[in-house]
């Protein structure tokens, strides 16, 4: 049997690699996602006061740490049994979607880009976002990057900096808006308004007008029927920071909709001994493998599958995007059949930054949104509480359990890219059984085309990592200078 290893894989945050294994006749056999790194947040957090949360776990991750940040204080405000003016939440959710909107762009054009805009066998010296500002030219690059610092300014002016921000506590925020930061906020959303239309006339020029692009999103290697998880609101639209959790099936219809606080009545997570990574499924459906389909019970939570559990998006412009996306790729605008091609999700995101833009306006011309009231202070014992957002990766979970003083004594958490570790696994090996066959010299261009599958997912692996206590694998290996493996143990 032959071994081909993608390592590093690129392009992500965080680390990763790819094994793939061929038979004797250079079919792939097996293929296996491995994630290296292990960071252990949720053990070093026990012991710690609660209320350190929101700045502890925003260093999970210095792209997404606005998610981990108000994640963390809405499980606080649930630690102490609380309800938070509706300022102090609108003052959040504006900042979480100044931050999506830039997330996305970053994604969109500097990680997956390169691959539909260079191309997917282009060489990797061009195959980059350099190799995107030749192409396209420097005017596209100044307006990324000016939306991009737009996005930052904003959440620079509400967080108190534009990462690991300081300014969501127990009981609300400890900054409010004055008139002229709010001015300057509205500013800035009508720049990621204006951004979100240029990124649609990309997506339209660039991607969907070229015919290979089309077929490869369409392509049987890059589908697989997964459930689909994501946040909605009380009408079934989708909100990033607030709602109920709803699951449909591949077939659209719905299987599940819960409130954050009661996510392990409906998910559970199965443990391989060959990654740090669990593997969450729904309880319902139950474990049955790796295996996609009505009766498996992995899930998707990511742009795609966050449109998937929706009905409909909130504001006017991302709805005629919502339509559009459906109507093409499904002939049904409404919604209401499912899209199960992992490269779509390229074009969801999409979507949900032109949604995240004009939210962004919204609540920056809310009447409510420069009030002084801010906070409500603890009155109650602390107990346990789950604080639930939608990552730009998935659904994003974490729950703390602390004594009388507030001392933390558990804390789970299950992230966007943990959601989505079974059906990115299994959407690596069905593109690599895709793209490598018998006969088919295996270049970098075709373990790019294995790399895109997992590229649509935007994974975040330095939050992603966890381990059962006792069952974590290691291997250590003494290399000589010059490479050569000395001795090697491992458990």
């Amino acid at each position: 049997m032959t071994r081909i290893t993608i390592d590093p894989i690129t392009r992500l945050e965080g680390h990763g690699k790819i094994d793939i294994f061929l038979d004797d006749h250079g079919d792939v056999a097996d293929c296996f996602f491995i994630v290296p790194e292990l960071r252990g947040f949720e053990a070093f957090c026990v012991g710690r006061p609660v209320e350190e949360m929101p700045r502890i776990t925003s260093r999970i991750c210095g792209v997404c740490s606005e998610a981990h940040h108000l994640a963390a204080a809405k499980a606080c405000d649930d630690v102490y049994h609380l309800e938070i003016p509706s300022a102090a939440k609108k003052l959040r959710e504006l900042l979480y979607s100044a931050f999506f909107a830039g997330d996305h762009a970053t994604h969109f054009f500097i990680l997956a880009g390169p691959d539909f805009v260079i191309g997917p066998d282009a060489p990797p010296a061009e195959r980059n976002i350099l190799g995107m500002i030749h192409k396209l030219g420097i005017d596209v690059a100044n307006t990324v990057i000016g939306a991009r610092a737009a996005a930052h300014e904003i959440v620079k002016i509400l967080g108190g900096k534009s990462v690991h921000m300081v300014t969501s506590i127990p009981g609300g925020v400890t900054k409010g808006l004055d008139e002229e930061e709010r001015q300057q906020v509205v500013a800035h959303a009508e720049q990621l308004i204006e951004f979100g239309k240029f990124t649609v006339g990309i997506l339209n020029d660039v991607v969907l007008a070229n015919p290979a692009y089309l077929e490869l999103i369409l392509s049987d290697p890059y589908t697989n029927r997964f459930h689909s998880m994501g946040t909605v609101d009380s009408d079934n639209r989708v909100n990033f920071y607030d709602g109920m959790v709803r699951v449909v099936d591949v077939d659209g219809a719905e299987i599940v909709k819960y409130h954050p606080r009661d996510y392990l009545d409906h998910v559970e997570e199965h443990v391989e001994p060959w990654t740090y990574l669990k593997f969450p499924y729904l309880k319902r459906k139950g474990w049955h493998g790796f295996e996609d389909g009505s009766e498996s019970g992995l899930y998707r939570a990511t742009p795609l599958a966050r449109l998937n559990a929706a009905d409909g998006m909130a504001t006017p412009l991302a709805q005629a995007e919502y339509e559009r996306f459906y109507e093409t790729l499904t002939g049904d605008k409404t919604g209401k059949t499912p899209v199960h091609q992992t490269l779509a999700t390229h074009w969801a995101r999409v979507v949900e930054l032109v949604y995240a833009a004009e939210r962004t306006l919204e609540l920056a011309t809310d009447d409510e949104i420069t009030s002084t009231d801010l906070r409500v202070l603890a009155t109650e014992i602390p107990t346990e509480g789950v604080g639930s957002v939608e990552a730009p990766r998935g659904t994003l979970t974490h729950h703390y359990v602390t004594d009388e003083r507030g001392i933390l004594q558990r804390v789970n958490l299950i992230v966007g890219t943990t959601n989505n570790h079974g059906p990115i696994s299994m959407s690596i090996k069905k593109a690599a059984q895709g793209v490598i066959k018998r006969g088919v010299e295996v270049t970098e261009g075709v373990l790019n085309r294995i790399e895109m599958a997992f590229r649509a997912y935007d994974p975040c692996f330095a939050c992603a990592t966890h381990s059962v206590p006792g069952e974590m694998p290691l291997v250590v290996r003494v290399r000589a200078p010059d490479g050569t493996i000395l001795a090697e143990a491992g458990r």
